[in-house]
């Protein structure tokens, strides 16, 4: 594996080597024959409280924003225990390089990896239902390469493997889910901060349609309601908002460099609407100008007024 940081951009060399990465590192292409009933199957993975409501840390590379956010919550073991089956869900939906800020930083997300592993997950699978060509939108992402020699379950999103449920919303009453998700002992929702053209905002509560089956296209009929029933379904244990660069034009997946602004921020917290409301903030927007966050706090999935919330601020 090369040396030099997962953001550096790539070579036609490189890119083409990178494809085959997922092939050289067995990334499982599970083939469950038959998902039936949903059974005992949740898609709540909330645990007790943080050390803070809401952790911000500013001014670093992603490595480091890791660490600090993690250690400012109380530290991995607070949420992830011995044995525990763990499921890292980043944005890796588009065919987009790091720099265009349309997925997850792949150091975000080989940092939490490193995190999750030592505080004793017996797995951690990593996986998005891409809106493109899963294979490419992996590699081109940096994502593959940045984990592939962690020991982690890359894998392709498994039509098989998506269960009805009952999310008993107030527009999605049944939805598939999938089941890795609901039998993971704990979810890291892992979104990265961007525009986007139907939602507005893309943050935590849109990066949960990665998790979904069905025709996703039928969200945006409804999709501030959509959005809060998913959010009321899918708890994560946390919530980590990639703002090390975000797309603040034509997102979801940008284009040109010059949709994206280098912001070297991290937003962390188990409330996933305190964290998007935040996160409003990187964008100049009113946590109240965002239907699926008002929503969401009218029924009690979190909160959206940030005054009184134990939040910490780490400049690096």
């Amino acid at each position: 594996m090369s040396n030099r940081p997962f953001t550096t951009p790539w070579t036609r060399r490189e890119v083409l080597e990178d494809l085959l990465v997922p092939a050289a590192a067995g990334i499982a292409l599970a083939g469950l024959a038959g998902c039936g009933g949903s059974g005992e199957l949740s898609a709540d993975k909330r645990v007790g409280a943080p050390a803070h409501d809401l952790v911000v840390v500013r001014n670093g590379e992603p490595e480091a924003l890791v660490r600090e956010a993690v250690a400012a919550l109380g530290g991995m073991k607070r949420f992830v225990a011995r044995g525990d089956r763990v499921v890292l869900k980043p944005n890796i939906g588009f065919n987009r390089v790091p720099e265009q800020a349309a997925n997850t930083n792949p150091d975000v997300v080989r940092a939490l990896a490193v995190e999750v592993l030592n505080a004793g997950a017996k797995t951690v699978k990593i996986f998005d239902h891409s809106l493109y060509e899963a294979r490419h939108c992996y590699a081109r992402s940096g994502i593959s390469r940045a984990v592939h020699d962690l020991g982690v379950e890359l894998e392709f999103v498994d039509e098989r493997k998506f269960v009805e449920m009952t999310l008993g919303g107030e527009w999605l009453k049944k939805w598939p889910i999938y089941r890795d998700v609901l039998e993971a002992d704990k979810v890291i929702n892992v979104p990265v901060a961007k525009q986007h053209s139907t939602a507005r905002l893309s943050l935590g509560f849109k990066n949960l349609m990665g998790v979904i089956g069905g025709r996703r296209e039928a969200f945006h009929q409804n999709i501030h309601t959509a959005l809060a029933d998913l959010g009321g379904f899918v708890r994560p244990t946390l919530t980590i908002l990639d703002a090390y660069r975000i797309l603040v034009r034509n997102g979801p997946q940008g284009g040109s460099l010059a949709d994206a602004v280098l912001s070297r921020t991290l937003v962390a917290g188990v409330d996933m609407v305190a964290v998007d409301a935040f996160g409003c903030s990187l964008f100049d927007i009113e946590p109240a100008q965002m239907g699926f966050i008002v929503e969401a706090s009218r029924r009690g999935i979190g909160r959206m007024d940030l005054v009184g919330l134990k939040t910490r601020t780490v400049e690096l």
